[in-house]
Order: structure tokens, then C-alpha cells, then sequence
């Protein structure tokens, strides 16, 4: 990394060119997503409303992504997202999927926040998934003691894959369409970061620069600089673990729900917060008579469909409350199966072409040994997995 000014987020992506990857998706699985995309659009809508999904139809969105691309390229389950604890306890997202050019101002037990808009709305909770993804890489790279820079680049697959985004073309342009309103919100507030409690006014990102596209004009790398106010966030330690569900909650309310809840209940057994509070809190444009049916909405799914990361929830008198679940359900919910993916012997063979100067049996107790920490989900391609598990491995440390 010497030399370089920001943080390179490694993905072995470039094990098989974006090109390449996208390519297999054949116009019709296209066409397929694009339909499902802009059904999702009006879930997230519905989501907000408080509106019930449709009965045969989990709370959560599907796992688009097949455990077999995961060995593709870097395993995803080695990510652990983060989230800045202000973001998630005030409200600076917008709970609206459509443009919002409404000013917002926030006040709360000495905290003011000000948010206001670009021509291009609001930015919204669903644009905040970049935030986490670039702070999860950050803070990672912190833990592992590298000096890192606010500056991040990175993949559009690789976002797109980690938070469970469509990767047709409507992936890539919410990504972009999600960096611009980032850009341009405008966050006035004197909320403390790393211990300084001053007036700042910043944009959730500097700037966004497209440095790659592919033949088609997608935009394959991306170069984001985080505002100097979540990067101090992020190196102070001033975040919190996200569950991987969280990306397939389908509703903006049930994620600032999930927000509050991370930032105030944390590892406790319970928290209780007043409606009055909540909805304040939550930045919901609803009345409070609509937001009261909206919690009761996603608290009666998630009592059919027990989907609600992390947390259960109640009503309790004027309280929303909020029960930490056992630590056994904080991992991942992933099909499981104890049928181990098995090899071809001419694999073994590809093995040792690809990996020279490796143990191939011992790559393949690895390669077990994560397929199990990443809850032993099916693969339909055990091969090809196992290979391309072993490119990965190559890449990081080659064998002389």
C-alpha cells in the first residue's frame, strides 16, 4: 500500500475480470432481475407504510447471491459490517426510497442536526449501505494495524455481492445514484466524533470518482472519500457490529428500528423506548398514529416469520421494547446441511496446477473448514468452488 493514497480494498474479483463475471448472466436472468428490482422498489415503499408483504413471501429479502461465487471471489462472510453509532441513533437518513427534498431539523437532549438536501434528494437508509460497507473495510484494515487514509477504492461487484444488491444494471446505477445523493447531502450538527464537540457542516462523503468502467460503460472501480466526521467516527472505535441480515430487511423503518436498537440495547437483555421518542429518533415524515401501525405491522411479521436481526420486539404500554436474542441466532442465517461438498479426483489435479507448492489436501481441509464457519450452506459447484478457493489462496500468499 506504500505509496497509494487511499485504501485499496482487495477483492479477488480480478481472479475472473468484472466483465467476465457479468457476462454469464444471460439477457433473460437480466430481464428476470430487472422485474424483481423494481418489485423490491415498492416493498421498500410498502415497507414504509407499514404495509404486510404478501403472505407466501418471507419479511426478508432473498440471498441473491449463490455460495459458489463467494469462493469466486473474496469469501463474503469474512467481512464483519460496521455502522457509525450517530448515524444509527439520530436521524440522518431519509426513510424514503423516492426523492426527498424536505430540510430537516433534529433536536434531541442537547444534540442538533440539520439535514439538508442536494437537487438530487436526501440521501436515504438504503444509501447508507455504502457507509457501512466503506467503514467495515476501514475499520478492518485499522484492526489489522495498517495505516489507512479516508480515501477507500473498490469494486462495484464487490459492494454489490457484500449487501446483497441486484448485480444487473440496476445494482450499479442505485450504487451511483446512491454516491450522488451522499455527495450532496449536507449535514449540519454538533454531534461529538472522536471526542471533539464542535459545529460541523460536511457532506456524508467529500467526493466519488467513477475510475474504471467496463465496454458497456458500468462503472467496474470506485474511489470514495468519506467526510473527516465518519472517518474520525471510525477511528475512535465509534461503531457498531451489523448483522448481515440487516441488508435483507426489506422496510427503511424496520432498519432504523434495527439501528436504534444496536446503538441502545446493544448486548443488553432489554431496552425499552416511548413511541414519542421513537418516531423523532426514526426521522419518519408519518403521523404518529401511522407510525404506531407501521411498529405494530413489522412486529406482527415478525412474530409470523420470527426474520428481525439480533432483536425481538414488543409493545409494551406507550414502549417499544426490545429483547437481545440468544447468541446463538446472532450468526448468520444461512441453509444449513451437514452433506460436505465433495471433489472429483481430476480436481485434485487442476489443484495442483493452479496452487504449486501447496498442499492440496490440505487447501481442501481449509477450504471445509470455511465452508462450515460459513454456515456448510449447499454448493452447487463444489468444483469450481474448490478452485477457485485455491486462486484466492495463491493470490495472498504464492508459493515460490
Amino acid at each position: 500500500m506504500a505509496g497509494e493514497a487511499y485504501l485499496r480494498i482487495e477483492s479477488q474479483a480480478s481472479l475472473f475480470a468484472d466483465e467476465d463475471l457479468q457476462s454469464r448472466r444471460t439477457d433473460e436472468e437480466e430481464t428476470e432481475h430487472s422485474h424483481l428490482d423494481a418489485e423490491e422498489d415498492d416493498q421498500a415503499e410498502e415497507g414504509l407504510k407499514g404495509r404486510h408483504p404478501k403472505p407466501d413471501r418471507s419479511p426478508l429479502l432473498p440471498e441473491r447471491h449463490s455460495l459458489d461465487l463467494f469462493f469466486l471471489v473474496e469469501p463474503v462472510g469474512d467481512l464483519t459490517f460496521k455502522g457509525d453509532m450517530a448515524s444509527f441513533e439520530h436521524p440522518i437518513f431519509s426513510l424514503s426510497a423516492k426523492p426527498d427534498h424536505k430540510i430537516r431539523n433534529y433536536e434531541h437532549r442537547g444534540v442538533h442536526v440539520t439535514i439538508t438536501p442536494s437537487v438530487k434528494g436526501l440521501a436515504n437508509i438504503y444509501d447508507g449501505d455504502i457507509l457501512i460497507y466503506l467503514m467495515s473495510h476501514l475499520r478492518r484494515a485499522l484492526n489489522h494495524g495498517k495505516v489507512v487514509q479516508p480515501t477507500i477504492r473498490f469494486t462495484a461487484l464487490d459492494f454489490l455481492l457484500n449487501t446483497n444488491r441486484p448485480t444487473g444494471g440496476s445494482g450499479y446505477n442505485a450504487l451511483k445514484d446512491g454516491l450522488e445523493r451522499l455527495a450532496g447531502t449536507r449535514i449540519g450538527t454538533n454531534i461529538v466524533t472522536g471526542g471533539q464537540e464542535v459545529y460541523h457542516n460536511f457532506g456524508l462523503i467529500d467526493h466519488f470518482t467513477i475510475v474504471r468502467e467496463s465496454r458497456n460503460g458500468r462503472m467496474l472501480e470506485v474511489e470514495v472519500k468519506v467526510s473527516d466526521w465518519l472517518y474520525r467516527a471510525v477511528d475512535s472505535g465509534e461503531v457498531l457490529t451489523v448483522h448481515r441480515d440487516y441488508f435483507r430487511l426489506r422496510g427503511a423503518l424496520e432498519r432504523k428500528l434495527y439501528q436504534l436498537a444496536r446503538k441502545h440495547c446493544g448486548s443488553q437483555p432489554t431496552w425499552a423506548i416511548s413511541f414519542d421518542v421513537c418516531h423523532k429518533k426514526s426521522g419518519t415524515q408519518s403521523s404518529m398514529k401511522e407510525f404506531r401501525r407501521m411498529v405494530r405491522d413489522i412486529i406482527e411479521d415478525n412474530e409470523r416469520a420470527d426474520h428481525f436481526p439480533d432483536y425481538v420486539l414488543q409493545v409494551e404500554n406507550s414502549n417499544i421494547v426490545f429483547h437481545r436474542r440468544a447468541s446463538n441466532r446472532n450468526r448468520p442465517r444461512l441453509q444449513s446441511t451437514d452433506k460436505r461438498p465433495r471433489i472429483s479426483i481430476n480436481t485434485y489435479e487442476k489443484a495442483r496446477a493452479v496452487a504449486p507448492g501447496y498442499d492440496v489436501y490440505a487447501l481442501e481441509s481449509d477450504w471445509i473448514e470455511m465452508w462450515r464457519e460459513m454456515g456448510s450452506q449447499p454448493v452447487k459447484n463444489p468444483d469450481g468452488a474448490f478452485l477457485g478457493y485455491c486462486k484466492f489462496r495463491v493470490n495472498k500468499d504464492p508459493k515460490r
